[in-house]
């Protein structure tokens, strides 16, 4: 999979490890140093854009901490009125971090122990009181003076700019540990962590700033994880349109599902499916008294269920959505897992697979490509725990996902992560609250058999299809100036349009450059 070291993301372990690697070189980095003169910067440029601002920091105990001295030196130097609020004790101050608040000392810093009366004072505030080191394994909310600070920082009409992380997020789980930090800007260091795009991370980090510090080690830990963004995505779309093609050059999915009741949800993904390019689209529904054609959509061809299986070739299947519990839905999920095409499994089709050890063992044993696609919920009854588990520690879940059943995984929610058999996991970096509505995961189903369909490997058929649902919804609230209100119906034309335009610009590019 087309990835590049800039989209690489690195847990807490390996951010530590290549620390310890860089302080071991002959000529070691001042990485303290490097990483408040880095975050000073982006202040600067991007954030106050000219100096005589007031500008408060909160210093934490730690090294983090440390960070920030240097920021508030870099600041001062540069003609701003910095105030620093401390409240740490400074014999227990870690080494580099004593040395950075030394050094603001003497350069004529002070430091207040409490916070300075005056919320609306500040043209900039710098979090710098907790960095990478929160997290579970740590399990220490933040509570006291400390989340008073936090509390009145979020209160405040300044931005804050958080450095490396926003205090109370935890870095590899995007979990809120008491409280936590809503900054406007985050300057991370060495490299990407996982907390910044998923879970709480989305709404606590603003935008995401890289500083790598310019470390050069001999060896860097084998990237876990990448960022799935534009770039990424624009490597992953088909190929333009020949002109002499047909119908059958792309493919045909088939829908199982729309039980009584719950018809709707099939012929959402039906339509996603037709609109995003799939030649041929069927849709076997289950609900007494199905109706004979989709009036809005008489080219969705509606079948009984049974006849989905004589469709030759089937490029790609999808079983849940709208499927039900029943008996009869059960046995006809038993033959979507007998089947040899790739399977895309959603909703009740994984709430089935969770309760039948004898359909999980079919999951697990099959040939074909299989892509489950849960919510939280969902995930947490394929794993036997509950909701909080998951989300506790969502890129272990997709993981353990994956590995356990064989498949292809998109664990949903903010920050969506796609996990590989490999264990190759991809944060979506697209996508906002607007689609927490019904539907819209029928719709995500329709989009990734469509893509199959058309030839797209069953990799590259998540990746893009999970980017580009979320840059639909995107492209939604930015044209309706809000969130309120968008239906999953309104995401398909939308989808459709964005990769119409992807692949047009793709193919001028290429003959551009050929020219």
């Amino acid at each position: 999979m087309p990835t590049t070291d800039s989209d690489a993301v690195f847990f807490t372990a390996q951010i530590r490890a290549m620390e310890q690697q860089a302080l071991q070189l002959p000529k070691p980095p001042q990485l303290m140093e490097k990483a408040g003169l880095a975050a000073a910067q982006v202040v600067r440029d991007r954030v106050l854009k000219n100096p005589n601002h007031n500008v408060l920091i909160l210093a934490g105990p730690g090294n983090n901490g440390g960070d920030a001295f240097v920021v508030a030196r870099y600041l001062k130097e540069w003609g701003n009125a910095v105030t620093v609020a401390f409240a740490g004790e400074r014999d227990r101050v870690p080494a580099d971090a004593r040395q950075a608040l030394q050094a603001w000392l003497d350069c004529g810093g002070d430091i207040c122990t409490g916070l300075p009366d005056g919320e609306g004072n500040w043209d900039v505030v710098i979090d710098g009181l907790f960095g990478i080191g929160l997290d579970q394994s740590h399990n220490r909310p933040i509570e006291g003076q400390y989340r008073t600070w936090i509390e009145a920082a979020n209160r405040m009409t300044a931005p804050i700019v958080a450095l490396d992380i926003p205090s109370g997020l935890g870095s590899d789980d995007g979990c809120i540990y008491g409280i936590a930090i809503r900054a406007a800007v985050t300057v991370t260091f060495i490299g990407l962590k996982p907390g910044l795009f998923t879970n709480f991370g989305p709404e606590c980090c603003g935008s995401v700033v890289l500083r790598d510090l310019d470390i050069h080690l001999p060896a860097l830990p084998e990237p876990q994880a990448w960022l799935l963004n534009d770039a990424l995505a624009h490597t992953l779309l088909p190929a333009p349109r020949c002109a002499n093609s047909h119908k059958g050059s792309f493919g045909n999915v088939a829908i199982l599902g729309g039980s009584t009741g719950m018809a709707g949800a099939a012929l959402l993904a039906g339509r996603a499916a037709l609109h995003l390019g799939a030649g041929r689209v069927y849709a076997g529904l289950l609900a007494e008294n199905a109706p004979p054609v989709d009036f809005s959509q008489p080219e969705l061809m509606l079948r009984p269920p049974s006849e989905l299986f004589a469709v030759k070739p089937l490029n790609c299947l999808i079983a849940g959505p709208g499927l039900g519990q029943s008996v009869q839905a059960r046995s006809w999920l038993g033959m979507s897992l007998d089947s040899d095409c790739a399977l895309v499994l959603d909703a009740d089709a994984l709430n089935l697979i969770a309760q039948h050890p004898d359909l999980t063992e079919n999951l697990s044993q099959r040939k074909a490509a299989t892509i489950l696609t849960p919510h939280p919920a969902e995930a947490a009854r394929l794993l036997n725990t509950d909701s909080a588990a998951v989300q506790n520690n969502r890129m272990n879940a997709a993981l353990q996902i994956a590995q356990h059943f064989n498949c292809y995984v998109v664990l949903k929610g903010a920050g969506s992560i796609c996990c590989l058999p490999d264990g190759k996991r991809y944060l979506n970096t697209s996508g906002n609250p607007a689609l927490s509505t019904a539907g819209t995961g029928d719709v995500l189903a329709g989009i990734i058999g469509a893509l199959i369909a058309q030839g797209l490997s069953p990799d590259r058929a998540l990746l893009l299809a999970v980017y580009l649902h979320g840059a639909a919804a995107d492209r939604w609230v930015h044209q309706n100036r809000g969130m309120l209100g968008m239906t999953a119906l309104e995401v398909i034309p939308a989808a459709r349009s964005l990769l119409n335009s992807w692949i047009y610009q793709s193919s001028a590019d290429q003959h551009h450059e050929s020219r």
